[in-house]
């Protein structure tokens, strides 16, 4: 079962070895529209015994298939193929990130076509990037550095970006030689299922690309099976932190993308009407279900209230609907245990900062998991709501003295994902920008450009995604030492 407007011919099965097969255990999991709350899909539930098995085969195909050693610039020629099927599908999966998530309709297209873009973009770097140097050497005539896959991949999406995020992971595998097992989160597993057929479609071979969805267990059984050689994950840091710890006990390789509490910093320069339009209407981008999210708002106390009434008047004046409307700004968050998290935090910020606007669930609305975007005013830095990752539109505004105790607020936080610094200096944005202990920075709003590095400092993560940073964690570097050269050297 799945909507009318998806078409996924097994999604009954699991997608193992280049074949469609059932699951060994019998269970379902079942879809849920945050908009409607009723059951819009169902797929296969799969086990640790399925997890074995496509452990099995992503071993196989690398250990014993020609993918590994194939020439890189194969492997781009048939993950571009992939690319074109799911060109192909582009309405499917816009359709089933609303479906699934209530991901507004009207941006669905914008942020499926960016992902399949994206996957193009890194098919490039098969033909671009140096696997193999001859390097200078003061001990041996020739010193060759080569860098080879990984080996098996386990790649972990979470259900906010699901097929953008999933896409990414398993196109970097591919292009290093290295095969997957695509583990979606059970609240978004559509994406993953085209995927699989786009793979089998573009003649990718058996193994290189399997799919299980699952829930917990298998997942966590998946990550300790002792076949996986690597585990890139993007979720919460409390799950990225179970899953470095049992890499590391096996010093398997990981990629970790968490959680933020990612600060604005409005400087004296920026207008307060410009400030509270950029501050108001980004906290609503996805339901503010976005790791990279500004969250956290940082001003001058002088400009504190004004910025408050400010912000409370871009609030109220947003759009809440369901997410297949197309004049719909704000549409639900995805699932009713985040609608519970969202309001548990917003009653933590009642007793411990000033409830400007929002905090309920919208009057209009007498299904779905909608709630209303929410500002907190005058919040001290160290209360709950500012340092832990509420995932949902609710900004905190915090007061600083100047700007030099605004840069120190933005870096006490156990995050360091993104930030941003809202003024009309160029000059000023890079220098708070380099004084900022994050992954990214940008001016004037959350930027993001997945073309180019993207992670986090402390607990925000390891490693990187995007540009050629985001192709090193699936690659290994040997070093070869020979008397000659060889042919071709």
């Amino acid at each position: 079962m799945t909507p009318d407007a998806i078409r996924i011919a097994h999604p009954d099965k699991l997608f193992i070895g280049g074949e469609w097969i059932d699951s060994t255990g019998d269970g379902v999991i079942e879809i849920v529209s945050p908009n409607s709350e009723e059951v819009v899909a169902r797929v296969a539930d799969g086990t640790e015994a399925d997890m074995d098995r496509a452990v099995a085969a992503a071993r196989k195909a690398f250990d014993e298939g020609p993918w590994p050693t194939m020439d890189p610039a194969e492997r781009g020629a048939c993950l571009r193929r992939m690319g074109v099927e799911l060109e192909k599908r582009a309405p499917e999966l816009a359709a089933a990130w609303t479906a699934q998530v209530g991901g507004l309709a009207s941006f669905a297209p914008v942020m499926t076509g960016g992902a399949t873009a994206t996957l193009m973009a890194i098919a490039g770097y098969a033909d671009s990037y140096p696997f193999v140097e001859r390097r200078p050497s003061h001990m041996v005539n020739t010193a060759i550095v080569v860098q080879e896959p990984a080996g098996v991949v386990a790649a972990i999406a979470p259900w906010n970006a699901p097929y953008g995020i999933m896409s990414a992971k398993v196109a970097y595998a591919l292009v290093a030689g290295c095969t997957v097992i695509m583990k979606p989160s059970p609240e978004t597993p559509l994406e993953a299922y085209i995927m699989a057929e786009a793979a089998a479609a573009a003649g990718v071979p058996a193994g290189v690309v399997n799919l299980v969805a699952a829930g917990r267990d298998a997942s966590d059984h998946l990550v300790r099976n002792p076949g996986v050689d690597k585990v890139t994950f993007t979720g919460s840091t409390l799950a990225g932190k179970r899953i470095g710890e049992v890499c590391a006990g096996r010093v398997a390789r990981c990629t970790l993308e968490l959680g933020g509490k990612s600060a604005a910093i409005v400087r004296d320069d920026f207008p307060i009407e410009a400030a509270a339009a950029i501050l108001g209407n980004t906290i609503t981008i996805m339901s503010g279900q976005v790791c990279a999210m500004l969250s956290r708002a940082i001003v001058p106390k002088h400009r504190h209230d004004e910025l408050a009434a400010a912000i409370a008047k871009v609030m109220q004046g947003v759009r809440i609907g369901h997410s297949d409307a197309p004049d719909t700004q704000l549409g639900p968050v995805a699932m009713k245990r985040q609608l519970d998290r969202v309001e548990d935090y917003i009653a933590l910020g009642r007793e411990s900062a000033d409830l400007v606007t929002g905090g309920n669930r919208p009057a209009h609305m007498n299904k779905g998991y909608f709630i209303e975007p929410t500002l907190f005013a005058n919040v001290d830095n160290g209360s709950r709501i500012a340092q832990e990752e509420i995932f949902g539109p609710v900004l905190c505004l915090i007061p600083a003295d100047d700007e030099e105790d605004a840069i120190r607020i933005a870096n006490d936080s156990s995050f360091g994902l993104n930030g941003s610094v809202l003024t009309n200096d160029a000059d000023a944005a890079y220098r708070i920008g380099r004084r900022i202990r994050a992954g990214g920075f940008g001016q004037n709003g959350m930027k993001l450009e997945f073309g180019l590095p993207f992670g986090g400092f402390k607990q925000s993560g390891i490693g990187r995604e995007g540009g050629v940073e985001g192709l090193h964690p699936y690659l290994e570097s040997k070093t070869i030492l020979l008397d000659g050269a060889p042919a071709g050297f």
